[in-house]
C-alpha cells in the first residue's frame, strides 16, 4: 500500500503484467476485492482509489468539470512514479472512463483496455442529475442504494458536498455535450472490451456499443439482466471476463 503525493491512495500488489484497477465514483478498492483475489496470482495488481473517493483525498472532493482529464493526467503521474511504462487498465464507472481516457493520452502505454459501466460520454436524464443535487436530503429510488453507500463511507456532510458538486459538474459536462473521450476514440489503439448491464440507467448497451464501435480493436459485451453494478450482480461471470480477457492480451 501506499500514497502518490499524499493524496492518492493505492495498494500494489502480484508478479506479472501490470493491471490498473479502478472503482467507481465514491467507492473504493476494497470493492473489487473479488477481481482483485483472482489476479492476484498471475498479474501485478495496482488498485486505485480515485482522487476524493475510497482513502484518497481531498475529502469531501469539489468536482471541477475537468476532473476527468485531470484525473487521467495524474493516474499516468501514478504509473510513472511506479516505473509501470506498460499496464492493462480496468475499471468500473468513473474507474472505467479514466481507463479509456488514459488509454487514449498515452496510448503506449495500455496494453488492454476493460470497462463495466463506461461509455466514453455522459448521458444522463434530467431526474437523475436533478436526483443527484439533493441525495443525501431526498434521494430518488434508482439512487436511493448510492446515498446510503456515500453517507456510510463519506459522513451526511462530506457525502451531501461530495454529491452536490458531482452533480454540478455532470451538469457542465452535459452542457458541452457529453464527451469525455468518445470523440477521441480513435487514439485507443489496443484491444479494448466495454462490458455493461442491459438495464444500466447510465450507460445503456446501445451507447457502449457505439464507443465499442469507435475504437478500432473495441469489441463489446453486454451482461444480461444486469444493471450498473454487475460486479454486484454478476459478478462470478465479470471476474471470468476479466481472467479471460487478461490472459488472451
Amino acid at each position: 500500500m501506499g500514497w502518490y503525493g499524499g493524496q492518492v491512495y493505492y495498494e500494489d500488489t502480484g508478479r506479472g503484467d501490470a493491471v490498473v484497477l479502478m472503482p467507481g465514483w465514491g467507492g473504493s478498492i476494497v470493492d473489487l476485492d473479488r477481481v482483485r483475489r483472482e489476479l492476484g496470482s498471475g498479474f501485478r495488481v495496482i488498485a486505485v482509489d480515485l482522487p476524493g473517493s475510497g482513502r484518497s483525498r481531498p475529502q469531501p472532493r469539489h468536482y471541477p468539470p475537468t476532473y476527468y482529464v485531470d484525473d487521467a493526467h495524474l493516474l499516468h503521474d501514478l504509473l510513472d512514479e511506479l516505473r509501470v511504462d506498460v499496464a492493462h487498465l480496468v475499471g468500473f464507472s468513473d474507474g472505467g472512463e479514466e481507463a479509456l481516457l488514459m488509454a487514449q493520452l498515452r496510448p503506449a502505454r495500455a496494453l488492454s483496455v476493460l470497462t463495466w459501466g463506461a461509455a466514453g460520454r455522459i448521458v444522463a436524464a434530467p431526474r437523475l442529475l436533478d436526483g443527484l443535487t439533493r441525495l443525501v436530503d431526498d434521494p430518488i429510488d434508482e439512487l436511493k442504494p448510492l446515498a446510503a453507500y456515500l453517507v456510510d463511507r463519506h459522513g451526511v456532510d462530506g457525502a451531501r458536498i461530495m454529491a452536490s458538486s458531482w452533480a454540478g459538474a455532470m451538469t457542465a459536462i452535459i452542457d458541452a455535450g457529453g464527451d469525455l473521450s468518445r470523440s477521441g476514440a480513435a487514439r485507443i489503439t489496443c484491444p479494448a472490451l466495454l462490458v455493461t448491464g442491459t438495464y444500466d440507467p447510465y450507460c445503456p448497451p446501445d451507447l457502449v456499443r457505439e464507443m465499442a464501435d469507435a475504437i478500432r480493436r473495441g469489441q463489446f459485451l453486454e451482461m444480461p439482466g444486469a444493471g450498473h453494478d454487475v460486479h454486484l450482480s454478476h459478478g462470478g461471470a465479470l471476474v471470468r471476463t476479466i481472467v479471460s480477457w487478461l490472459g488472451d492480451h
